[in-house]
């Protein structure tokens, strides 16, 4: 396309949920109390981690990784989706759109490995226990958690590149609530056929890859526990991965319907119902159920409430 005489926009306008303006106030309420609860909880659970000795092994290592992960996963979208339910106009730069792209996808994407990793730990710990210390140890988690994240940061990287070389000429008005992919290739007067082509090529191989290793590690975890003679010792045995299970379910099912799909498909309305289970509900999820289902977290977490009232005594 032309752009020659077009006028080039500096700025995006963040529509958000703009077709319920009666509803507004409420969804900031919850919005907000949804993000402070999920700040509070993934805090809690590195602060649990890293001064309780005994939760520092290979699983809890990588759920602090996870905590931190969601921390600035849920950062990086909710505060401009808290602002359009207050405002009916909220702006965004386009540098910082593109911006907003790479670090949304880079966690994304490091969330999906990370969780591949877990499961891997997990498959580990059933399947092989004797050889678990040597088969997972100290360092070797370390290097997952960092693999985990230079993976996920490097994956969005060239697709972010192309994004930030496009022309927009107008409208400059995003059907979203943030800068995800489709409203912005919408937006583009440029070709947007390779940058498209190549992001929902490395959006799918990340997700589908990640998920079917995922899946493949919870496959012989599921064998693993049917030829467990006891059927006290099954049910222990599943609860170990049972909270894991539950945030791959819930992350993986999002994000799959939402990014594994043909462009032509993308329904603006329901992507963005669909965004705010992963940008919003997920990292709330987290905190839930590793503290609610986890006896050893919740062990940690009452010591260290019983040492603070000994302290304040």
């Amino acid at each position: 396309m032309d752009v020659t005489n077009q006028t080039k926009v500096t700025e995006f306008i963040l529509l958000g949920f703009s077709s319920v303006l009666h509803l507004r106030v409420t969804l900031f309420v919850i919005f907000l109390t949804v993000y402070l609860l999920s700040l509070m909880g993934n805090t809690l659970i590195i602060f649990i981690v890293l001064m309780d000795i005994t939760l520092q092994t290979p699983m809890y290592i990588f759920l602090g990784n996870l905590s931190f992960l969601e921390i600035w996963y849920t950062t990086a979208t909710v505060p401009k989706l808290l602002a359009t339910c207050l405002s009916q106009v909220v702006t965004i730069s386009v540098s910082g759109c593109i911006t907003q792209y790479y670090f949304f996808f880079s966690m994304g994407a490091t969330e999906c490995i990370l969780l591949a990793v877990m499961a891997y730990d997990r498959y580990l710990a059933i399947c092989s226990p004797l050889r678990y210390s040597l088969l997972m140890s100290l360092q070797l988690c370390l290097r997952f958690s960092a693999g985990s994240w230079i993976g996920g940061f490097i994956a969005p990287l060239l697709p972010t590149i192309l994004i930030s070389h496009l022309n927009f000429c107008g409208p400059q008005k995003i059907n979203h609530f943030f800068c995800d992919s489709d409203p912005i290739f919408k937006l583009s007067c440029s070709d947007t056929f390779l940058v498209e082509a190549l992001g929902y090529t490395c959006s799918s191989v990340v997700i589908l890859s990640s998920f079917l290793l995922t899946m493949s590690s919870y496959g012989h975890i599921v064998v693993t526990i049917i030829r467990l003679s006891s059927r006290e010792a099954r049910k222990k045995t599943f609860s170990t991965c049972a909270s894991h299970l539950t945030v791959v379910s819930i992350y993986y099912g999002t994000i799959i319907f939402a990014y594994v799909r043909p462009p032509a498909k993308y329904n603006f309305t329901i992507g963005k119902v669909i965004s705010v289970f992963y940008c919003v509900v997920t990292p709330l999820v987290n905190p839930l159920i590793y503290t609610l289902r986890n006896k050893d977290v919740k062990k940690a977490l009452r010591k260290a409430l019983a040492q603070k009232k000994l302290l304040l005594a």
